[in-house]
Order: structure tokens, then C-alpha cells, then sequence
């Protein structure tokens, strides 16, 4: 019996954390609905709004005949109604009517109320997760450019990529001879990070390998397209790029991207689909032909980061520079 109340408190704090998990989408469920209920009360009460403001029509047009009635002498000797209670009159009238509104519409009001903040606190949820994610994204890039950085060093680009990608040679051994005949480089599934496959079945823009040299004029076109890009606009996502090469697009390829920035010092300012040699511009050799699949070509994108930040980052460096420019010219 001792182990239930520890039992009963690991379920609450299980149902509590999965509606933490959920909170966003409850709150925009709620506010959602809020609004709606805030609308059709609002409706309801506009229905009923006419009889209040006849009402206040009637209790002026009463206080106006008995200024008359006082006017005329119609009234008791003695009996006074000057302007002064007239016009007090009046107000307490309006102030009245006003107060019979506000309460025709508090419901309305008050749901309305309860839907806006539903829904501003679950966008102030989903804008903290997004740049905590941001924020680990940027974390783990970094930390595994600095690894790749001394797996460089020490044992070299070629191992780097044999380890990057998970590749290896494999030698084909012929089976009537038993003799090897050809060595070849396979890689298992598809590759990870950004870096996607240019073949028959990922892209409708491959040639066949006798018309190889097409498929790298094709290349270099879009790349050369991708960089006027983002010179023009200051700014490329992935997911354009995949669309320029016919591949399909993914998650991360709508967030992360490539800005250009005179000054940039997260990213190299130009899109390079990592296949060639920077030098001679020759097609590496590693690139090609990979996982058995003839004349495919891997391509590996250099992208900067999360799009958003990284503009988040360039224009609170331009205000930076703005303010300090404008304290030189007061100076």
C-alpha cells in the first residue's frame, strides 16, 4: 500500500508533463473556440441592444418634458428644475445606459479576452521551444564543425569523409575467376545531413550516364543560379535549392538556408554544392558512383544555419552600427 501514493504521483506528473507537451495546441484550441463564443454572444447581445437604447431615449425624453412642464408652470408652485439638474440628469442617464451596454457585452468581452490570451501564450510557447531549438541547433553545428575540424588535422579530408558519410571500398570479385576485378565505394541508406543524392530516382533533372557531362553543366548552372539568388535577395533556403534540382524538400530545408552579408562570419556568402574540387573544379572522385548506384553524384550543401536567426543576428548587428554612428555625429 505504501507504493500507491508514489504510483498516483508519478501518473499526475506524467498526465502534467504530456499537457505541457500539448499546452500549445490546447491554448490555440481554447482561444480559437473563445473567439468564436465571443462572437456569437457579441451577435446576441447587439440583438438585444435596441431595447437598452430606447430606454435611454425614453428616461431623456421624460427628463425633457418635465424641463417643459417647469417651463410652462404645468407644475406645482414652487417646484424648480433648472439647467444645472437637467444636465446632471442627463449624464446619470447616459452613465446608466452606458453601464446596461457594458454589461450586454461583458460576456462577450470577457471571452473574447480569455481567447487573446490563449492564443498570445501559445505563440510566446512556440516562439521560447523555436529558439531553444535554434539555439541547440546552433550548439551542436558548432561543436561538430570543430570535431570535423580535428578529425581534418589529424587524419585527413579523405577519412573525414569516409567517416562523415559511412563509406567504404569494396572490392568486386569476379565469381567464374574468382579474381578481383574492380573496386568500388558503397555507402549504406541515404546520407545525412543536408546532403542528398543526384540520381534517376531522387531528381526528373538526371541524364543517363552516358550523358553524364550534362548532368554537371546542369549542376553548375543551378549553382551559379543559386548564388545570383542570393546575392539579389540577401537571403536562400535549402528547400529552393532542392526545388532548383528537382529534389524533394525537408524539414529542415524550410528553416536553414544561406544569407549574404558583406560581413559575414558564419557562413561563406555563396552556395557551393560541396562536389568539386575548390582549386581545378574537377568533380571529386568520392562524390561519384557512390553506393553502387552509376554516375549518381552526392551533393553536400554549405549551408550557414537557421535563416531566421541568422537575420535576427544581422539586423541587431545593423542597429548596433546605426546607434553608433549616430553617437559619432552628436559628438
Amino acid at each position: 500500500m505504501k507504493f500507491i501514493p508514489d504510483a498516483i504521483r508519478r501518473t499526475v506528473a506524467e498526465r502534467a508533463l504530456l499537457a505541457e507537451k500539448h499546452s500549445p495546441t490546447i491554448l490555440l484550441g481554447v482561444g480559437v473556440v473563445s473567439m468564436v463564443g465571443s462572437t456569437a454572444l457579441a451577435c446576441r447581445a447587439t440583438l438585444k441592444l435596441d431595447e437598452v437604447l430606447e430606454a435611454i431615449e425614453q428616461d431623456k425624453q421624460k427628463a425633457i418634458s418635465v424641463k417643459n412642464m417647469v417651463a410652462a408652470g404645468e407644475t406645482p408652485e414652487g417646484v424648480t428644475y433648472t439647467d444645472s439638474e437637467f444636465k446632471r440628469d442627463n449624464a446619470v442617464i447616459i452613465a446608466r445606459g452606458v453601464g446596461n451596454i457594458a454589461k450586454l457585452y461583458a460576456p462577450s468581452i470577457i471571452l473574447g479576452g480569455v481567447g487573446i490570451a490563449c492564443l498570445t501564450k501559445s505563440h510566446m510557447i512556440l516562439r521560447d521551444r523555436n529558439m531553444a531549438l535554434t539555439a541547440a541547433y546552433i550548439a551542436v553545428d558548432t561543436a561538430f564543425q570543430r570535431y570535423r575540424e580535428r578529425v581534418v588535422d589529424r587524419y585527413g579530408e579523405d577519412t573525414d569523409r569516409e567517416l562523415r558519410y559511412g563509406s567504404e571500398e569494396v572490392t568486386v570479385i569476379n565469381e567464374e575467376t574468382g579474381k578481383a576485378v574492380d573496386t568500388v565505394r558503397v555507402e549504406s541508406g541515404e546520407p545525412s545531413g543536408y546532403a542528398r543524392w543526384f540520381d534517376d530516382e531522387s531528381s526528373v533533372n538526371w541524364n543517363r550516364p552516358e550523358f553524364n557531362e550534362y548532368n554537371l553543366q546542369f549542376l553548375r548552372s543551378q549553382q551559379n543560379w543559386a548564388n545570383d539568388m542570393l546575392r539579389s535577395r540577401g537571403h536562400l533556403f535549402l528547400n529552393e535549392v532542392y526545388s532548383m534540382l528537382g529534389l524533394s524538400h525537408t524539414s529542415a530545408g524550410s528553416i536553414v538556408g544561406w544569407l549574404y552579408d558583406r560581413d559575414n562570419k558564419r557562413g561563406d556568402n555563396y552556395v557551393d554544392f560541396g562536389c568539386w574540387e575548390p582549386e581545378t573544379g574537377r568533380l571529386l572522385e568520392f562524390f561519384e558512383g557512390s553506393n553502387g548506384r552509376e554516375g549518381a553524384i552526392l551533393l553536400d550543401f554549405n549551408v550557414d544555419g537557421p535563416i531566421w536567426d541568422l537575420m535576427d543576428e544581422r539586423n541587431a548587428k545593423k542597429e548596433m552600427e546605426w546607434d553608433a554612428q549616430q553617437r559619432r555625429l552628436e559628438s
